[in-house]
């Protein structure tokens, strides 16, 4: 058999771990030094450009289906002249339209990584959000054609691309994450989401101040016409455009990174993925010509050394009609729907939330003071709640656990729903406020966080970008029914006087879901602290005993040039 080849990828923020073990003729110990190498790694700056990596990605996705609850406000105000608000199908339309598609980007996309590989997905899904962003920002209505179904076709491809980024990202950063700080790691780059939506809420407070003149001549949101339905126009193309900014920076990463060692070794077995030298990586070739007899022998020897089974559809249907792997994947695909049915529920209608409680409509005078007091409010939600609650998951979740906190998230949120939902007729603007941004605190302190962790966890790695993708996949249809069945129900029974009397019902609605979350949760395992083949059942060659021992007999063997990391010698 022909010397080893290097295989394609690895940048300053995705070392090629794979490449360090050439030297070593087991493919079986070969395997156990990579991902020994990859699970005991000491924290450092290399994890942390990896998480930028990821993160940026959603950052991007945040900012993007947080600003919807701005866009379709003021594309009220624009294209509703006289009344200042678009009706509530086609404002719920917008709303599902990034749902929609972030289901198919889930599921396809997800599905795609564990067949082609995570390399050759990773950065795909971003063009398709940096382009329908761009698309979206530059559109316009016509005779012929309504802006509302523009939008909503820009945003269900806008959709794709970001369902998409939810498993590829989640595995990427679990596959290349260190065992001790992997939880960490994780709530990091899904903590970039609290990132992104506070620079949506300061996005829109800087184009609302830009614009204060023209908007201050109008007294209502109906009466802003000419100069200040101009300046509307401006602002939320502004705001929309501005999402595809990060996207384009952290591009270049994504298309650039390696194959993970797991996926090499496990799924495609293809061990020699080659180039002729390394010297087409150097130069910034995506893929070097493999040395064919190399590989054919070395993929042969492979079905024969490692023992993981092969994914299939048979392989699939095997592996999830067994009652365990079911029900862990009816636990992470369940607990992600209960949230999403409340979170995209309130967190996507923050903006007419704040004018239901009176925040940002009481003592207004003018569009200004509405638009303004509606970027004030969300900024306060954001940077009082949201941001907080993602940063201290990232500080505990490894020590405490992420089962602990899925259910004290889902616990105390139904406690605040019951009471904004029974008390939502005692309670003033202010308190209904606090309420508010101490729940977007614990939707994030708890199961926002952990159910993006834990699908990127227990699954094997032939089937977890899958999985994941299943899994996210149900929280976006979660959200599709808070937002689409149960939101609406708010102005059930609506009068000019009390345009949304079924409010506290729906907030008693989502209380029953958190409730149910606390039960799903019991299917869910502790994950801390434990290596990816572990927690997905696979025989675990990383063992501290095994190690010893293979690692003295590997380096009184060795001939060839020593690995680049003393992590293995343990």
């Amino acid at each position: 058999m022909g010397a080893p080849q290097k295989t394609a990828g690895g940048n300053n923020a995705y070392h090629n771990f794979y490449n360090d073990f050439l030297h070593i003729k087991d493919l079986k110990e070969r395997r156990r030094l990579a991902l020994a190498e990859v699970d005991r790694a000491p924290f450092g700056w290399y994890h942390v450009r990896a998480i930028a990596v990821a993160g940026v990605g959603f950052f991007t996705d945040s900012y993007d289906i947080f600003t919807v609850s701005l866009l379709t406000l003021m594309l009220g105000i624009v294209y509703y002249p006289g009344e200042g608000k678009m009706p509530t199908t086609s404002d719920t339309a917008i709303k599902l339209a990034t749902s929609a598609g972030t289901v198919i980007g889930q599921v396809g996309f997800g599905a795609a990584a564990d067949i082609f590989g995570r390399k050759n997905m990773y950065g795909l899904e971003l063009l398709f959000i940096i382009f329908a962003t761009l698309a979206q920002a530059l559109t316009s209505g016509s005779p012929s054609i309504n802006i509302v179904g523009i939008i909503i076709f820009w945003r269900v491809l806008m959709g794709v691309g970001i369902g998409g980024d939810y498993p590829l990202s989640s595995i990427i950063t679990s596959e290349f994450a260190t065992t001790k700080w992997r939880g960490a790691m994780m709530g990091a780059v899904f903590a970039m989401q609290g990132l992104g939506q506070l620079a949506a809420a300061f996005v829109m407070l800087f184009v609302t101040l830009g614009f204060k003149k023209s908007l201050e001549a109008a007294p209502t949101l109906a009466a802003c016409t000419g100069d200040c339905a101009v300046a509307v126009d401006k602002m939320w193309r502004t705001v929309i455009g501005f999402g595809a900014v990060p996207g384009c920076i952290a591009l270049y990463y994504r298309l650039t990174i390696p194959e993970t060692p797991r996926y090499t070794f496990d799924v495609k077995r293809d061990i020699e993925q080659a180039q002729d030298d390394i010297e087409a990586f150097k130069t910034g070739q995506p893929k070097g010509k493999p040395d064919e007899s190399t590989r054919i022998a070395t993929q042969q020897e492979a079905e024969k050394q490692i023992e993981i089974p092969k994914a299939s559809w048979s392989d699939f249907f095997r592996h999830y009609s067994k009652r365990k792997n079911a029900m862990l994947l009816a636990g992470t695909a369940l607990s992600w729907c209960f949230l999403d049915i409340a979170y995209y529920g309130v967190s996507l209608n923050n903006a007419t939330i704040l004018n239901v409680i009176g925040y940002s409509t009481t003592g207004a005078k003018n569009t200004y003071e509405i638009l303004y007091n509606t970027a004030v409010g969300n900024l306060i939600i954001v940077l009082a709640g949201a941001v907080p609650g993602y940063w201290v998951t990232v500080f505990t979740v490894d020590t405490v656990g992420r089962k602990p906190i899925q259910f004290m998230g889902f616990g105390i949120l139904t406690i605040l729903f019951v009471v904004m939902g029974f008390a939502y007729k005692h309670l003033s603007p202010h308190a209904l406020l606090a309420i508010f941004v101490l729940a977007q605190f614990f939707f994030n302190f708890g199961p926002n966080s952990t159910t993006f962790i834990v699908p990127g966890e227990v699954f094997p790695t032939r089937y977890r970008s899958t999985s994941h993708g299943l899994s996210a996949a149900m929280g976006k249809i979660g959200s599709i029914i808070g937002q689409g069945a149960i939101a609406p129900l708010r102005t059930r029974g609506a009068s000019k006087g009390n345009p949304n009397p079924w409010m506290n019902h729906v907030l008693e609605i989502y209380a029953l879901f958190m409730l149910l979350g606390v039960g799903t949760t019991f299917l869910i395992p502790e994950t801390k602290r434990k290596t990816l083949e572990e927690l997905a059942g696979e025989y675990d060659m990383s063992g501290e005993e095994e190690a010893q021992t293979n690692d003295t007999t590997v380096t009184e063997n060795k001939t060839e040039a020593p690995t680049t990391s003393a992590a293995v010698n343990v």
